[in-house]
C-alpha cells in the first residue's frame, strides 16, 4: 500500500467525531485524486495558495480560506509555491445539516487559532478535558463557515471547451461572443445559453471570475498589481483595481493581509 493510500485508510478508520493533520507541501506540489470515504474535511492553507478542483469545480483558496470537502467528493490539490496546509477531519454524524457540496469558506482567526491547537492534540483524550473542548468549539465554529466567490465553474459541453482553455491559458484574450461564435460555429445565443446552463454565469461573467482567480494566484506570488492588470486584459490598474473590489470586498494589495 502507497504512503499517500495508507494514510486515507488510517484518517477514514479513525473512530474520533474530530481529528486532525498537519502537512507542508513543497512549491507546486500536485496532490492526486482522492477522496475520504468516511470523513468530511476542512482543508485550510495556513500559507501559501490552493487551486482545488472536483468533478467540474474549481476553487482558487489564499490563506486564511479554506475549503469545505464532503465525505466521498474526489478532489485533487495544485499547491501555487509552498504549501503549509491544515486540515480537520470530521465524522459525518457529529455535524447536522452541513453543505453536501464543495465550497470556498472563510476562515475566521478563532477558528485558525482552533485548527493550530488541535494540530497538537493527540488521542484518545477525555471527554472532559481541555482537548474535547477545543474539538468541540471546532465543531461550533465549522456550523458558520461564510461561503466565498473563489468559485470557477466548469462547464460539461464540450461544445466550451476551446473557450474556456483559451481564457484558463490566455486570460488577457478579448475575443467577443461574437468572435467565438464564428471560430465555432455557433450562435452567440446558443454560447450565452450553454455557459448560463452549465455554470450559472454568463459568458462575461464566467470570463471575469477565471480573471479575477487567476490573479489571486499571481499576486500571491509576489507580482505587480500593474503587470497583473495588463496580463488579464484590463485597461488599467485602476480598473481592475475596481472589479477586484467589487467582488471580494477589498482591494488586491490588502486581499492578503
Amino acid at each position: 500500500m502507497r504512503l499517500a493510500d495508507k494514510l486515507l485508510a488510517e484518517i477514514d478508520a479513525s473512530p474520533w467525531l474530530v481529528s486532525s493533520s498537519a502537512t507542508d507541501y513543497p512549491i507546486n506540489a500536485i496532490i492526486e485524486p482522492h477522496s475520504h470515504r468516511n470523513k468530511h474535511q476542512l482543508i485550510y492553507a495556513i500559507s501559501g495558495v490552493m487551486v482545488v478542483t472536483s468533478a467540474l469545480n474549481q476553487w482558487t483558496v489564499p490563506p486564511s480560506r479554506g475549503i469545505w470537502m464532503p465525505c466521498g467528493q474526489v478532489h485533487a490539490i495544485r499547491c501555487i509555491g509552498s504549501v503549509r496546509m491544515r486540515s480537520v477531519f470530521v465524522r459525518p454524524d457529529s455535524l447536522a445539516d452541513m453543505p453536501a457540496e464543495c465550497r470556498a469558506v472563510a476562515i475566521s482567526p478563532l477558528l485558525s487559532e482552533l485548527i493550530r491547537a488541535a494540530v497538537a492534540i493527540t488521542q484518545p483524550y477525555a471527554d472532559d478535558s481541555r482537548e474535547a473542548r477545543v474539538m468541540r468549539l471546532i465543531l461550533d465554529e465549522l456550523r458558520i463557515l461564510p461561503t466565498l466567490p473563489l468559485h470557477l465553474p466548469q462547464p460539461a459541453d464540450p461544445r466550451l471547451q476551446p473557450i474556456c482553455t483559451t481564457l484558463q491559458n490566455d486570460p488577457g484574450d478579448a475575443s467577443t461572443l461574437a468572435d467565438w461564435s464564428t471560430r465555432l460555429g455557433l450562435d452567440e445565443k446558443t454560447i450565452q445559453r450553454l455557459f448560463q446552463k452549465g455554470t450559472g454565469m454568463t459568458f462575461g461573467q464566467w470570463r471575469q471570475q477565471a480573471r479575477l482567480l487567476l490573479a489571486l494566484e499571481r499576486i500571491a506570488l509576489g507580482e505587480k498589481i500593474i503587470d497583473i492588470a495588463g496580463e488579464l486584459g484590463y485597461d488599467s490598474p485602476s480598473a481592475f483595481a475596481t472589479m477586484f473590489k467589487k467582488q471580494f470586498g477589498t482591494t488586491p494589495s490588502q486581499f492578503f493581509k
